[in-house]
């Protein structure tokens, strides 16, 4: 008998009464009996291809896997290798499950998952996770996968937990340089179809090694708009929402909504290299200047924890950070400010600190909200003073220390802030060497170098809203995002 949420939807489709009203058109098998609709909140940016950030989208969705995955508190634990052990200080043996075939019906082999890392270190661009780490995998034998890397890597295993580090079937590589997802990965569900950046159709993997999903497919649709996914939730046109914006949250109530504490830094990043905020002392009066309290209370509504530092509450080991030393100067100058509109609270922030700016002396000119596709580049390069951005600093490994390196180092990939202190390079330096709980440590130190040179003025640290439609269960709450549907999710009877 079909839940009246499911009834609902399908009287609603038939009837073309959907209440977007043209927002997104009905994903194809969208009502179907036992189909899971999901909205995701990031839309493709290169085809679903999982050299790209694009492969977190395939992990939520449960098609792709990972030799390993990460627990609650950061640590590797079993994905696709059942075990492993360092045999040497470059050298990583791991062992595969058996029984694991890829949705096009190929077996996993050490062979196979040993081509799919060799392809992945040899991408034109390598995903953040291997960024200048020397590695090469190789079969030991059936099972048996080695990794070798050219120095010695304490955090190997939790780098392999990257989704751009996802073991694909041969298949998937006709196009190295492209790699296809379709039918090519392990997981519960099988990629059938993308349809560009608006969706994609899934269909459940009934030899799946964790057991058969408990559903007969996935309907997904990528939803930039937050109040577009509220209302496709609200309307029963899906039945789960990767992110509900704060501001919706009043309109889904008969939905569950599941609140995760992420590790996740929302942050006013402040341009070391313009001509205003070169000056330490001109940073540290927009450091004094905007209020983060405010604007955790009123942007978020409460629904956020109040910055603490680089590391938020997802991160207990942390503490926070003290206040920086330097002094106020003199607020002057005029700039620009910038962000992102795939997170509907960036664009408000971006308000708010416009206006705490401009009462405190400066001259802002313009506020500049796009898609992240379309100013990526602009936000990386410096065009900018002032970046309003949200950064998950676990989202690749886990690890604190990469997430410093990629974006408070001099050469850093995600250095928003423009930021380059030797003091600051040499500490995060020492610091690639060390075992997992001295690397904690470590970050703590550093993170209180990076707050001490005003580069950033954190404001929030953000909690993921996942919207569940009456009945569905088994979500995944992982902090880290890389999980979201599983063999477990279930509609309700």
């Amino acid at each position: 008998m079909p839940s009246p949420h499911r009834f609902a939807r399908v009287v609603a489709l038939l009837a073309g009464a959907l209440v977007l009203s043209g927002c997104f058109a009905a994903a194809p098998g969208g009502g179907a009996e036992n189909r899971l609709g999901v909205a995701l909140s990031f839309q493709p940016v290169a085809n679903l291809s999982p050299y790209s950030d694009d492969a977190l989208l395939l992990t939520k969705l449960g098609t792709t896997e990972t030799l390993t995955v990460l627990d609650a508190d950061g640590m590797p634990r079993p994905g696709l290798a059942e075990s492993w052990e360092q045999t040497d200080p470059r050298t990583l043996r791991l062992n595969l499950r058996p029984g694991v075939t890829f949705h096009d019906g190929t077996p996993l082999t050490a062979e196979n998952a040993a081509a799919s890392i060799n392809h992945v270190t040899t991408a034109t661009t390598p995903p953040r996770a291997i960024k200048g780490v020397q590695l090469t995998a190789s079969a030991a034998g059936e099972r048996t996968l080695e990794i070798t890397t050219a120095a010695p890597d304490p955090i190997l295993p939790q780098r392999l937990t990257a989704p751009q580090l996802a073991i694909l079937a041969p298949s998937a590589y006709a196009d190295p340089a492209a790699p296809n997802p379709v039918r090519a990965g392990t997981g519960p569900y099988a990629l059938d179809s993308v349809q560009g950046a608006s969706g994609a159709t899934l269909s459940a993997n009934p030899g799946y090694w964790g057991g058969a999903p408990k559903t007969a497919g996935i309907d997904a649709r990528f939803i930039a708009d937050g109040a577009s996914r509220a209302n496709a939730l609200r309307a029963g046109e899906v039945d789960v929402v990767d992110t509900v914006p704060v501001s919706q949250l009043p309109t889904v109530s008969g939905n569950e909504v599941l609140d995760v504490p992420l590790p996740r830094l929302v942050g006013a990043h402040l341009n070391t290299r313009s001509a205003v905020f070169a000056d330490p002392a001109t940073r540290a009066a927009a450091r004094q200047a905007i209020d983060p309290t405010a604007i955790t209370q009123g942007v978020y509504a409460g629904q956020a924890d109040p910055a603490r530092g680089l590391f938020g509450p997802a991160s207990p080991w942390a503490g926070e950070a003290p206040r920086p030393a330097t002094a106020p100067g003199a607020a002057r100058g005029t700039i620009r400010i910038a962000t992102y509109d795939e997170r509907p609270e960036l664009p408000e922030i971006a308000s708010v600190v416009a206006e705490n700016l401009r009462a405190a002396g400066f001259q802002v000119s313009d506020v500049v909200a796009q898609e992240y596709s379309t100013i990526e580049s602009d936000l990386l390069s410096g065009t900018y003073d002032v970046v309003i951005g949200a950064r998950n600093y676990s989202v690749d490994t886990g690890d604190p220390i990469s997430y410093l390196s990629s974006d408070w180092t001099c050469d850093g990939a995600y250095n928003l802030s423009r930021l380059c202190d030797p003091a600051i390079d040499a500490a995060v330096d020492a610091a690639r060497s060390a075992p997992i709980e001295e690397r904690e440590r470590a970050a703590v130190r550093i993170a209180e170098q990076v707050i001490g040179t005003d580069a950033v003025v954190p404001i929030a640290h953000e909690r993921t809203r996942i919207g569940v439609a009456p009945g569905v269960r088994g979500v995944a709450q992982d902090g880290f995002d890389h999980r979201l549907i599983t063999a477990e999710t279930a509609l309700g009877a």
